[in-house]
């Protein structure tokens, strides 16, 4: 009998539809016991958002700084698990606060130890960075990452901006205007995402996890395109400094925060806006120059590698 632990956040809903749909094979195998979990933060996000409060969450996300949460239960912290599959949303080119907060936490280190790990993430577009760091969180709690799934919404950019801003600001999953399409990831992606499950089932009974992201890249759980790679680390770069900026600033004073903050909006709409057609620009002109590294970046981050 194999041990598996399914931990999440979730504020709208949308990730545990996603990974309850991976663990539902797992759920219906008798060789597998699966144990589900919920992060709780102390002091909960809303959801929706209020948009100050989706701008104020910004330097603490991208910086990784954790905030309180509620305990993980002690009967979950006294079993020893063959698997956890951890599921993170993507705030700010970062793993969420909630899922930081816990891989911070001394508690996940005696969860974590020894103990193989596969991320799921479900996010609008970019999730390379943020995976770099979750990689990095889970490698100081001794753990051992084996598997990758991203589900992402396959809206263009601009598009995509759109429908997401309007669902987290108003709570409703639907068609914006009644002309955009419905925001996030698509309920067929969703849906067909219990495939993974199986093919986790079957690398966990016959204890071959070493070679789960192969089987798993094969079903498309990972889709790496190049220009987000790209944006997603000229985006690290200028947010890190914005971060700084804020966070230093709020120290001093709440009302210098709000001012910077506020400052930061208008930037991320002249980013989105702006600066990203321009970045896509440049980056089909570097193209074939490039492709080399290209090629080189598709394979290390669509494998559970860390540099």
């Amino acid at each position: 009998m194999k041990n598996i632990l399914v931990i999440h956040y979730s504020q709208s809903g949308q990730l545990t539809e996603i990974v309850n749909n991976i663990a539902m094979p797992l759920n219906s195998s008798k060789n597998i016991k699966v144990v589900h979990h919920q992060i709780e933060m102390e002091t909960p996000f809303a959801f929706p958002w209020k948009k100050k409060d989706f701008l104020n969450a910004f330097p603490e996300s991208f910086l990784q700084i954790p905030s309180k949460i509620k305990p993980i239960p002690e009967a979950i912290l006294n079993q020893k698990f063959d698997l956890v599959i951890l599921g993170y949303s993507v705030w700010y080119l970062s793993p969420s606060i909630p899922t930081n907060s816990l891989l911070r936490t001394p508690k996940a280190k005696q969860l974590l130890v020894n103990t193989p790990v596969i991320t799921v993430i479900g996010c609008r577009n970019m999730w390379i960075m943020a995976q770099e760091k979750t990689k990095a969180l889970l490698k100081e709690c001794g753990s051992k990452l084996v598997g990758n799934i991203v589900l992402r919404d396959r809206h263009i950019n601009h598009i995509s901006v759109i429908t997401i801003v309007q669902w987290m600001f108003t709570g409703e999953k639907k068609k914006y205007l009644g002309i955009f399409p419905k925001p996030g990831v698509s309920q067929k992606d969703i849906d067909e995402s219990t495939r993974f499950g199986d093919i986790i089932l079957d690398h966990t009974v016959s204890n071959k996890l070493d070679n789960l992201q192969k089987s798993l890249i094969k079903e498309k759980a990972v889709e790496i395109k190049p220009f987000l790679v790209l944006a997603d680390k000229r985006a690290n770069v200028l947010f890190g400094k914005w971060a700084k900026l804020i966070y230093s600033k709020g120290k001093r004073s709440i009302h210098k925060r709000t001012i910077w903050i506020k400052m930061f909006n208008y930037y991320l709409l002249f980013a989105i806006w702006v600066i990203a057609p321009v970045v896509f620009l440049l980056f089909l002109l570097t193209y074939l120059p490039l492709s080399g590294k290209i090629k080189k970046d598709k394979k290390y981050y669509s494998s559970v590698e860390i540099k």
